[in-house]
């Protein structure tokens, strides 16, 4: 069975992962697509009051799950957009532990801060300030395969830019890359101050 490709968004809240990942599954016409983000497995838990070391506990394992979800899908040949927020380095390194690189396309989604700051208070269901919380943590990895600002184009320009980089992966791709870096090399990608809302 030929594993399932996986296109990977990272960003920021309110950086416009979702909105691309809607565009990725109206265009992407080579397979079958699912959208699994974080975001979606955060919902699905009961909503009882929970102390902070409760809920700092339950969201690892939330997003230790998540990881795995999206592993075990393409692991059965489905085709995955993932729309997550890689705020702390154990996410990273979690996922490049149990995700196979090279069917990995790395895509960093940007967005300057005081367009974020517009953008979340437009939403109002987010924390304020909490773009601005990830906004140096996010990126501190530093390697992509590509990158898409969404400033400067709009969620369907950066699906399309996506999907035409998606049969050119560059070989290693980022994945791999890092996994040579932080696992091979023993070493942990820069650290961050944890936050229970990210």
């Amino acid at each position: 069975m030929t594993p399932g490709r996986i296109i990977f968004l990272n960003g920021t809240s309110s950086s416009g992962k979702s909105s691309i990942a809607r565009e990725l599954l109206d265009i992407l016409n080579d397979g079958v697509f699912f959208h699994l983000a974080v975001d979606s497995f955060n919902a699905m838990r009961s909503k009882w009051e929970l102390g902070a070391e409760e809920l700092d506990a339950a969201l690892r394992r939330t997003r230790m799950g998540f990881h795995r979800s999206i592993a075990a899908m393409a692991e059965v040949g489905n085709d995955i957009v993932v729309d997550h927020v890689l705020s702390e380095p154990w996410r990273l390194l979690d996922c490049l532990t149990v995700l196979p690189p090279e069917d990995v396309l790395f895509v960093g989604v940007h967005c300057p801060l005081d367009e974020l700051a517009r953008r979340e208070l437009a939403r109002g269901d987010r924390p304020p300030g909490l773009a601005a919380h990830q906004y140096d943590l996010v990126h501190a990895h530093g390697d992509y395969d590509v990158e898409c600002d969404t400033s400067t184009a709009s969620p369907r320009e950066c699906a399309q830019r996506i999907k035409e980089f998606l049969p050119r992966r560059p070989s290693p791709a980022a994945f791999t890359r890092l996994r040579r870096r932080y696992l091979t090399d023993s070493q942990e990608p820069p650290t961050a101050k944890h936050s229970l809302f990210d």
